[in-house]
């Protein structure tokens, strides 16, 4: 599949998305010169999030509107406000869209309801991710399924059947091109809860591509990720973590998503085929392979032994195997110190 230009799937270097999310801190210089960055560290795409406070819910206070979780980077924090002070204005999106373009980036956002994909939609936006939290809308699943584009779909904090009901939903309504992404709905989150092996079950279960969205610290997991067949990998991205923002506190800065990219591309290169036998790089090598070798003049006639004969590096005589039954016998010529014993 394709979004852009970029092709997807097994052959072709995994799509790296850096997430923007709220690391603007409202400000579009600083959005720009994010995408700006993220183009220049080798970033395919650039992920925004197209919300409101109030589309995402209402302006109350006490219960779950409140994160009392004391381990949340937004413990005390209202919903409604953290909404407020993470979304990306509206008005800046197309500013946004052309920047990308103008970095040789592909751009495309998160809608959060119907109207954020009607809006999108008018940017020619190229695709559509459903974050996790939002995996079970299926009204906005169909909205956006109905647009055609492709759909890449984050699968945290979901059931299997959760996840069976979405993909359905999204297929019934004309989602002919999606991924799924494994990830885990914790922020951090951690390589140990991460469960990278549920890569390549994903891909067998809705035979579809499948990649990473990642919130650990550092690039290892995503790395590993790809090893695993994830073809996709989104992590969130910022300028600097020391000048804080909403997401901050595990989003990459951009000498780790330069080195993001470098590595997971050679994660990617090193998969290969399944292969034995020598490979046509390694034949120049052949020669550090151990053979057998006259280490002390012999005279025909002469037993070899242990003392005249050794198996050593180079390897352009007789493979090592035949050494145990070569000692005892006579020599039937003359030979030179420092030469292969090549036949017998």
């Amino acid at each position: 599949m394709k979004i852009g230009n970029y092709n997807i799937g097994q052959s072709y270097k995994p799509f790296i998305i850096a997430e923007m999310s709220g690391n603007h801190n409202q400000s579009i210089e600083r959005a720009l010169k994010i995408i700006e960055i993220a183009a220049k560290s080798g970033a395919d795409a650039i992920k925004l999030q197209t919300y409101t406070a109030d589309t995402l819910t209402i302006n109350q206070r006490g219960g779950l509107f409140d994160i009392e979780d004391s381990t949340s980077l937004w413990a005390g924090r209202n919903l409604y406000e953290l909404y407020q002070e993470a979304y990306t204005p509206w008005e800046w999106h197309d500013a946004m869209y052309k920047c990308a373009a103008d970095n040789g980036i592909i751009c495309f956002s998160t809608p959060f309801d119907d109207t954020a994909v009607d809006f999108l939609e008018k940017l020619d936006t190229p695709a559509h991710k459903i974050a996790s939290f939002e995996n079970n809308h299926h009204p906005l699943l169909k909205k956006v399924a109905k647009t055609g584009k492709p759909v890449i779909m984050s699968t945290g904090a979901s059931t299997i059947a959760n996840l069976d009901e979405s993909v359905r939903v999204l297929r019934e309504n004309g989602c002919n091109d999606l991924i799924l992404l494994k990830c885990t709905s914790n922020y951090p989150a951690t390589p140990e809860n991460s469960n990278i092996r549920t890569i390549p079950h994903l891909k067998e279960l809705f035979n579809c591509e499948v990649g990473l969205s990642d919130h650990t610290m550092g690039i290892g997991v995503p790395i590993a990720a790809v090893t695993m067949g994830a073809t996709v990998i989104e992590k969130h991205f910022c300028l600097s973590r020391a000048e804080g923002g909403v997401d901050s506190a595990f989003s990459l800065e951009p000498d780790e998503l330069k080195a993001l990219v470098i590595e997971t591309e050679r994660a990617w290169q090193s998969l290969g085929v399944v292969q034995y036998g020598v490979q046509e790089s390694e034949k120049k090598s052949l020669l550090f392979k151990r053979s057998i070798y006259v280490v002390k003049d012999i005279q025909a006639g002469e037993l070899l032994t242990d003392k005249n004969i050794r198996v050593i590096r180079p390897g352009d005589g007789m493979q090592p195997k035949y050494y145990e039954g070569l000692l005892g016998k006579v020599a039937k010529i003359n030979y030179t110190e420092g030469t292969p014993l090549t036949s017998y």
